[in-house]
């Protein structure tokens, strides 16, 4: 085999995670490199160096953001993922790097090197309660201002906490406890190929 076939097959991905690895090592806990895709495992003491090594080194040069958002394992002791995506236009290649944190340890923002995460971290404030140190503006994003929780927790009530509705006569939107009403608890699981022993409305008007 020629030299140049050898460089040919030479995986692009090996070759970045061997140069993230010499050169950002401090920074990184874990590299892996499973189904043709790289993940760099991180903290949140090190979030900000390595994602600014990885925007501004020449051999990098992941300068397109494309997202980060949060995973969430209530058994873990550090229950949250934050997860990120980057992309080199340059080199055509795309890195996901993740950290783990808990519900009351913040983590950096990385909005001063990518400006682009501003929404994404509010996102991920809204659905999770992430918290992220440095954020311009670290506010609700997706829910109301007086919203109770944070709905893609696993551990968030289907029903939510509070129910929204306009007061005409206080001319205002009012937050109340919910109240499910008994009507929409009684369910029917009779089948209904089999159909049911009682009369469903507008039944009675096949038996004239």
């Amino acid at each position: 085999m020629s030299d140049a076939q050898e460089q040919i097959e030479v995986n692009p991905l090996d070759t970045l995670a061997s140069v993230i690895s010499s050169e950002a090592s401090s920074h990184i806990n874990r590299i892996s490199n499973d189904y043709g895709e790289l993940t760099l495992h991180t903290t949140g003491d090190d979030i900000v160096a390595l994602m600014r090594f990885l925007r501004d080194d020449n051999r990098t040069q992941f300068v397109s953001f494309i997202d980060v958002c949060g995973v969430d394992y209530p058994g873990n002791e550090k229950r949250f993922e934050v997860v990120y995506h980057l992309l080199s236009p340059k080199h055509n290649t795309r890195v996901r790097i993740k950290l783990s944190t808990d519900e009351g340890t913040p983590i950096p923002s990385i909005t001063a090197i990518y400006p682009g995460a501003d929404w994404f971290e509010r996102e991920a404030y809204d659905m999770y309660g992430i918290l992220f140190t440095g954020h311009p503006d670290l506010r609700r994003i997706l829910t109301d201002y007086g919203f109770d929780g944070h709905p893609l927790r696993k551990d968030f009530p289907l029903t939510g906490y509070v129910e929204v509705r306009y007061d005409d006569e206080a001319k205002r939107v009012v937050y109340e406890p919910v109240e499910l009403r008994q009507e929409f608890r009684d369910f029917d699981y009779e089948s209904p190929w089999e159909g049911v022993d009682y009369i469903l409305p507008g039944d009675e008007k096949g038996n004239v």
